[in-house]
This record gives structure tokens, C-alpha cells and sequence, in this order.
């Protein structure tokens, strides 16, 4: 017992000297490592589950040895009531034989069996508490009655009345030494009972206590996890405006440090890339304006007639010129773009009446080319950026036209997953496609792709990049869907060429 509260109390020290502290005071927690704080967890669950493991050793120990000691005693009990009850035969017979036959002998051999008897009832009363009491003293006082009136020669009916005497006393002193015996036997099955509930809610508690143990240190050391992996996911999405902060241990703490660095640097040479680019762009607008000018004076002929061949140059360089602005206009559209693509404001927008916008806007072109454009939408109100969605729209449905044969078909379909709360839309439509090794890239600025338009084009090939940016601000994702792969889920049928763009943004009831 000294040991196991010895051992109990170096425990108890120890958890106060260095895991308690470590655990649970501020200053502690931040210099605490991730191994060292897995190191801590375990040791506590350690400790509560030991030492629930010891203490159910040491119950378990205790009832056994209460157990084997309340055995041995029942046992010398019922021994001592039965050698009583034999002795009290014996007694019996001898007075008896010495009434009939006056022997000394006989008297002699008495008195040894009631000195014999005498030990016997010498033990029940050395029992604590002496539970059989007062048979063992009145079971004595009638055997010395009896043998006093053996040496006395008193009457018969005086010692017949001794003998009854001792036999009601000796049957009175079994049934009690029964019922001790029995009710010995229910205090040890109530003791077993009370130790096992005992040792069922110390376990319950260890085990209560480990799992919240587990829980606390998963939670601290699983949520650095969680922050440092969206922070990574927002740096993935270019998205530089949130300061990276991480809790928990000092190891994962000095990784959100540097997390945190990296959207600064990477936050810098945004910027400069930006600044760069409106540098750029602007410098080279000054002198393709005079370009443009003078190719405009030598196409008017000002400095003189030109013959054919100069008239084909100055075309040449006429064209040329206005795909470079159209280059340079479109570098401008997006940088802005870049820099107003995570600056979100949200507005109730009704679904059904943005898909129409969108196709109005591009009447002229749709009736030009012939096509018949169709959209497909709940008749639901959400809360978008309706400013950046349109311009997707147009940028997709513009692309769509340039790209489909004339009579062709272009379809807006659009959808709601109630669960993810995410808005997708696809653009379907029936021109060339995208070829298998322009997938990767179609998105990228003045990727115009392997298959060619129907019709010349007048666009920069900035358009879906444009839709990448606006599309990634509102935390949404665009791509190009492989109708093949797609089997019975693609929309319309899987077998048809074209392309298929899929937009996919979270939104919120309005």
C-alpha cells in the first residue's frame, strides 16, 4: 500500500512539474513542438489508462485477499462449531455412562473432552466482534455446569436438565455460526459487486478521459494543419490578401511565419508584375500610335502614289498594327481584371434573367452568324457578383460564337447544387473543339488553340483567361469538359463535337 501511494504521488508530481504546465499555460503552449506535444499527449493517455490499469490491479488484489480471509475464517468457524457439536456427543455420552456406572475413568475422560471442546469455544470468541456471542460463554458455562455436577453426584433430573441444556445451547450455536457463515458469504458477493461497479466507472472514467485527452490534442494539433493547408490553397488561388496565421505548436507556428512571408513576396511581385505590365502596355500604345498614324498617311498616299506592291506592304503593316493594340488592349483588360477579381460584391441576382442578359448583348453577333443560342435556368434568386458572372458569360458566349458554324447552335445551361450551395453553369457549343493538346493551356493569354475559327476572329485570346481570373476570385473553378468522358451525365448528346465550358462559383441564398 505504501509502495502503490509512493509510485501514485511521484505520478502526480510529475504530471505537475512538466506535462500540466506544458499543457496548459500560454506561454508553454507556444514554445511546445508538434513531437513534443504528440510526445505529451500519449504520455497522458498513458498515465490515465496505467493508472486505471493499476488501481483495477489493486481492487482486484484487495477483494482477493479479503475473499481468501473470509474463507479461511468461515472455514475454521464451521470446524469449530462442528468439533463443538461432536464434543458435545461425546460429553453427553460419558455423563450418561458415568450416571450408570459411577466410573472415575469415565469422569476422567469428561473432563479431557471437555478441556479439548474448551479450545474450540475459546476461538469463537476470539473472532472480531465475536459475532457469535453469547452462545461460545453460555455453551462453556453449561459444560462446567454439567461437569460440577458430575463431581458432585447431584440428582439425575439436575443433570439431565445440564445435558438438555448444553444440546439446545450447541444446536443454537450452529445455527448461528450458519448464519454468520451465510451472511459472511453476502458481504463478500455485496463487496464484489460494489468493487466491480467501482472498477467499471474507473475504467469509464480513464477511458472518458483519454478520448478527451485524444480529442484536445488532435484538436491542437490537427487545426495548425487545417489553417496551413487553406492558406496554401489561398496562395494556389492567387488569393494574397489574408494574412496567414497559425496557432498551436512552435514548429507548425514558424511554418505559418514563413506562409505568411510568402504571400507578402508573393503579394510584391504581384504587384510589380501589374505595375510592370501597365508600364508596358502604356509605352508601347505611344509609338503603335504613331505607327498607325504613319501607316495611315502612306495608305492615304500622302507622301506620294503607291504601286501595288507597297500597297500590299502597308496593309501588311496596317494589320499588324491593329493585332498589336488589340494585344496590348487586351494585356490592359487583363490586368484590370487581375487586380478587381477578388473584390466581390455580392447582390440578389435572378438566375433566368442573367443567362438572357447575357445572350441580348451578343444579338448582333448571333444574328450575323445565324445561330440559334438557348440558356436553361431555375427561376431562383442568388446572392452573386452579378458584374463578374456577366462578363464571364459574355466572354464564354463570345468565344461560342466565334467559334460555331454558321446555322450552328450554342446552349447556356445552368444549375443548382443546394448542397455545396454551388452555381454551374455550361457553355455548349458546336464548332471545331478544342484540341486534346491545347487543354492544358487554352486558358493561358493569347492561346488561340490548334483549331481554327469558322470565320476570321477579332479577338486578343485573352477572353478565357479573363474568365479563369474572375471565375478563381469568386471561388469558383472553369474548365474545359471532355464530353467523352463524360457518358450519360454530359449534357445533350456525348457523341456531338464542340466544346464544352464548365463554371462552377458558390453562391448565397438571397
Amino acid at each position: 500500500m505504501l509502495c502503490r501511494r509512493r509510485a501514485t504521488k511521484a505520478g502526480l508530481q510529475f504530471v505537475t512539474a512538466w506535462i500540466a504546465p506544458t499543457l496548459y499555460t500560454e506561454s508553454a503552449m507556444i514554445r511546445i513542438s508538434f513531437r513534443q506535444g504528440m510526445l505529451a499527449g500519449f504520455l497522458l493517455i498513458a498515465l490515465l489508462l496505467g493508472g486505471a490499469a493499476i488501481q483495477s490491479w489493486w481492487l482486484l488484489e484487495r477483494f482477493v485477499a479479503q475473499n481468501r480471509h473470509g474463507n479461511e475464517v468461515a472455514l475454521k468457524v464451521a470446524a469449530a462449531t462442528r468439533e463443538l457439536a461432536e464434543r458435545s456427543v461425546d460429553l453427553e455420552r460419558s455423563a450418561r455412562q458415568f450416571l450408570v456406572l459411577k466410573d472415575a475413568a469415565v469422569l476422567g475422560r469428561f473432563d479431557e473432552q471437555a478441556a479439548a471442546a474448551q479450545r474450540s469455544a475459546d476461538y469463537l470468541e476470539t473472532l472480531p466482534g465475536n459475532p457469535l456471542a453469547p452462545h461460545p460463554a453460555a455453551w462453556r458455562e453449561a459444560v462446567a455446569t454439567l461437569g460440577h455436577g458430575l463431581h458432585r453426584v447431584v440428582a439425575r433430573d439436575e443433570l439431565t436438565r445440564a445435558l438438555d441444556r448444553l444440546a439446545e445451547i450447541n444446536n443454537a450455536l450452529e445455527l448461528r455460526a450458519r448464519d454468520w457463515i451465510e451472511q459472511q458469504q453476502l458481504e463478500a458477493f455485496a463487496a464484489l459487486e460494489q468493487n466491480r461497479r467501482q472498477l467499471g466507472w474507473r475504467v469509464a472514467g480513464a477511458v472518458a478521459g483519454a478520448l478527451l485527452v485524444a480529442l484536445a490534442m488532435g484538436w491542437w494539433l490537427t487545426r495548425p494543419l487545417a489553417i496551413l493547408e487553406r492558406a496554401i490553397e489561398r496562395l494556389g488561388g492567387n488569393r494574397l490578401d489574408e494574412p496567414v496565421t497559425v496557432g498551436g505548436p512552435a514548429d507548425l507556428r514558424q511554418v505559418g511565419r514563413q506562409l505568411d512571408w510568402l504571400r507578402q513576396r508573393l503579394g510584391e511581385l504581384e504587384r510589380e508584375r501589374q505595375q510592370t505590365l501597365r508600364h508596358v502596355s502604356h509605352e508601347l500604345k505611344t509609338p503603335l500610335a504613331a505607327l498607325r498614324e504613319g501607316v495611315a498617311l502612306l495608305q492615304d498616299g500622302v507622301v506620294g502614289p503607291l504601286d501595288a506592291t507597297q500597297q500590299e506592304v502597308v496593309t501588311i503593316l496596317q494589320q499588324n498594327a491593329m493585332t498589336l493594340q488589340r494585344q496590348i488592349e487586351g494585356l490592359l483588360r487583363l490586368n484590370a481584371v487581375a487586380f478587381d477579381a477578388h473584390r466581390l460584391q455580392l447582390q440578389p441576382t435572378v438566375l433566368t434573367e442573367l443567362l438572357a442578359e447575357a445572350v441580348r448583348e451578343r444579338e448582333l453577333q448571333i444574328q450575323a452568324r445565324g445561330l440559334a443560342v438557348s440558356h436553361e435556368a431555375p427561376s431562383v434568386t442568388l446572392g452573386l457578383d452579378r458584374e463578374k458572372l456577366r462578363v464571364v458569360l459574355d466572354n464564354l458566349l463570345s468565344n461560342a460564337i466565334d467559334f460555331s458554324p454558321p446555322g450552328g447552335s450554342v446552349r447556356l445551361l445552368a444549375a443548382c447544387d443546394g448542397g455545396s450551395k454551388r452555381l454551374r453553369i455550361d457553355c455548349l457549343d458546336e464548332g471545331p473543339g478544342v484540341a486534346k493538346a491545347d487543354a492544358e493551356r487554352i486558358f493561358e493569354p493569347f492561346v488561340q488553340g490548334q483549331h481554327a475559327a469558322p470565320l476570321p476572329r477579332q479577338g486578343s485570346g485573352v477572353g478565357l483567361s479573363i474568365v479563369r481570373e474572375l471565375v478563381g476570385g469568386m471561388g469558383g473553378e472553369v474548365r474545359l469538359v471532355d464530353d467523352d468522358d463524360q457518358g450519360e451525365d454530359a449534357p445533350g448528346n456525348a457523341a456531338r463535337r464542340g466544346a464544352h465550358f464548365r463554371i462552377e462559383v458558390p453562391y448565397e441564398m438571397s
